[in-house]
This record gives structure tokens, C-alpha cells and sequence, in this order.
């Protein structure tokens, strides 16, 4: 069977929807109380919670609705996007203009913060410090999904992504049926529907830990994907094109859409001149999986900068080649 691009991401969205809701999800039916709240010019609202607590310490994520959202009668889809820092550092603002974004456009959007450990911490033998980020981002995922009613979103249409290592968390928190916390509510899954990944930091070391290691937990499963790149963020760049090419080999790599800022490093997305285009194609990939509606409302700049989809031309070919050596 051949469809275009956007059909085969409709149609393997209604799939993932299919068997996302196969699995019950139970909200507790109590009221959230945020810890903080605010409300912009435009009437987007944001709820900050705390959704648990790891070594000792609270972790937040901040909820952003929509203007005028009904929750109590509401079920729309949900984003939830993780910061990056190199799973030692980071805050919940990298994402919050994401957020604010993608609430003007109608989902309830959010942006949460894990437990951060630095490569200088001493772990036991075999024991990953990345580990702990993901069962956090685990527990994030299933607390949306469990206060789904409360919180007035569609459990069955939830979608993740991140920042440089809260791409990798995201990733290996949707695919890795390990690193589970004990404590989450138990029947609610982690599945998602799609990927907003911005420069996913997916490392050769994590070979030794098979646990992080998201080349092990790919599989025909993965949800489509929109993947964001400088051309000059060799490192980065390497493991995912190894990720993409997995993809590939499992019959799902058109399932992602790849785009590159020409000659941009890392961690480029969130700034100027590339974040207008970042967010109107990040838009018209959730547009194409029936997850919004209409055209971006965001407009480019007189000096923004576009980026270059990669599809299977000279670009993708050059960057792979460049990427391998």
C-alpha cells in the first residue's frame, strides 16, 4: 500500500490512538491545586503541580491551556516536552514559549522538569545517572494521563518530545518498558502518539547501558516523528542518523520528518533567526496527524532563517556521509 507521507502519519496515528486506549485510564478524581498560576495577555493559563517527589525533592511541570478551556467537558491533545541540560542541568523555561505557543493553538501543552544528576556523581557499577531522568519523565507522562479528566485532554492522543537530553528521555521513556517507578499509578502506559524532537541527544556511550540505550527500544511501534538538526552538531547529528537509520531498517523511517538549519550548532532551536520556523513546522506536523487544526499562527520574519527538509536528497546524503566519518 502506498499513501503520501501525510497519510501514512494519519494513518499510523490511528493506529497508535487505537492501542493507546486499549489500556484504562483511571484519574483519581480528586481536585489539582497548582502551586502556581498565571494568565497572559492573550488568555493562555498556566498551572504549575507537582507531580511527584525523587531523591527527596519535588518535581513540577507546568500545564498551559488553551483560552477559555472547559475542562471538566474538554478532551484534547496534550504536548509534554522535556528541557535538555545534559541530564545535569536545565529548567523548565527552555520550553515554555513552546508551551504558550502551542496552547494559542489549541492543545493543553506542558513542559516538565526530572531529577538531574551530573557525570561527576558516583553511581554503583552499571548503573546509568540517565536512568533516574527517565523514570521521572515516565512518572510525568503517566500523572498526565492519570488526571487526564482534570486536566480536560485526550489520554489517547498525548505528545512528547524534548530538547538535546530531554529528547533522549522522552524517547527512551515512550519505548523502555523498564525504569518504572514504583510508586506510579499502575495500568496507565507511557505510549504516545507522536515526537517533537529537537536535536535528541542520543550518545555511542549509551551502548554500555542497555537500559538508556534508545537503539535497543526502537521498534515498528515508534510514532511518527518531526526531528530538528544544526548541520554543524556533528556529535548529536551522528546518533541520530544511527537512530533514524534503525528506523529504516524496521520499515518505519518514513514515519520522520528531518529537518536542518544550515550551519547551526546545537541547541539552536529555541533562538532566533530559527525559532519561528521550528515552531511552523513543528506546527504543520501535528496539522498533518489530525493533532491541530487550520495553518500556524506564527509568521517568519523579515530576518528569520529557513531550515531545509531532508527527505532523501543531496542534503541528507551529504550529512550522513559527513556524520559517519
Amino acid at each position: 500500500m502506498n499513501l503520501p507521507l501525510a497519510s501514512k502519519h494519519a494513518f499510523t496515528l490511528g493506529i497508535l490512538i487505537y492501542s493507546t486506549a486499549c489500556f484504562g485510564q483511571k484519574p483519581n478524581g480528586t481536585t489539582l491545586t497548582p502551586t502556581k498560576s498565571s494568565t497572559d495577555e492573550i488568555g493562555v493559563e498556566m498551572n504549575r503541580f507537582t507531580y511527584k517527589h525523587s531523591a527527596g525533592q519535588p518535581r513540577d511541570l507546568e500545564v498551559y491551556f488553551p483560552k477559555g478551556h472547559a475542562r471538566s467537558k474538554a478532551k484534547r491533545p496534550c504536548l509534554l516536552l522535556f528541557h535538555g541540560g545534559a541530564w545535569g542541568g536545565g529548567d523548565l523555561k527552555q520550553f515554555q514559549k513552546f508551551c504558550k505557543y502551542f496552547a494559542s493553538r489549541g492543545l493543553v501543552a506542558a513542559t516538565a522538569n526530572y531529577q538531574l544528576v551530573t557525570a561527576k556523581q558516583k553511581l554503583p557499577v552499571g548503573v546509568s545517572r540517565k536512568q533516574f531522568c527517565i523514570t521521572d519523565a515516565k512518572s510525568a507522562i503517566r500523572w498526565m494521563k492519570q488526571h487526564s479528566k482534570e486536566l480536560g485532554i485526550d489520554p489517547s492522543k498525548m505528545i512528547t518530545g524534548g530538547g538535546s537530553a530531554g529528547g533522549h528521555i522522552s524517547i527512551l521513556a515512550t519505548t523502555n518498558a523498564g525504569l518504572n517507578d514504583p510508586a506510579d499509578p499502575k495500568g496507565i502506559d507511557t505510549g504516545v502518539v507522536a515526537y517533537l524532537l529537537f536535536n535528541p541527544a542520543l550518545a555511542p556511550f549509551d551502548a554500555k547501558f542497555p537500559e538508556v540505550d534508545a537503539i535497543k527500544h526502537l521498534t515498528i511501534d515508534f510514532a511518527p516523528a518531526i526531528v530538528f538538526f544544526g548541520t554543524e552538531d556533528q556529535k548529536w547529528l551522528a546518533g541520530w542518523t544511527k537512530a533514524h537509520t534503525q528506523l529504516k531498517n524496521l520499515g518505519v523511517g518514513d514515519r520522520v520528518d528531518l529537518w536542518l538549519a544550515q550551519g547551526a550548532g546545537h541547541s539552536f532551536f529555541g533562538k532566533s533567526p530559527w525559532f519561528n520556523h521550528v515552531l511552523i513546522e513543528s506546527d504543520r506536523f501535528l496539522v498533518s496527524l489530525g493533532l491541530l487544526s487550520s495553518k500556524p499562527t506564527k509568521k517568519l520574519q523579515p530576518d528569520d532563517k529557513r531550515m531545509i527538509k531532508a527527505e532523501d536528497s543531496d542534503t541528507l546524503k551529504k550529512v550522513e556521509k559527513k556524520t559517519s566519518q
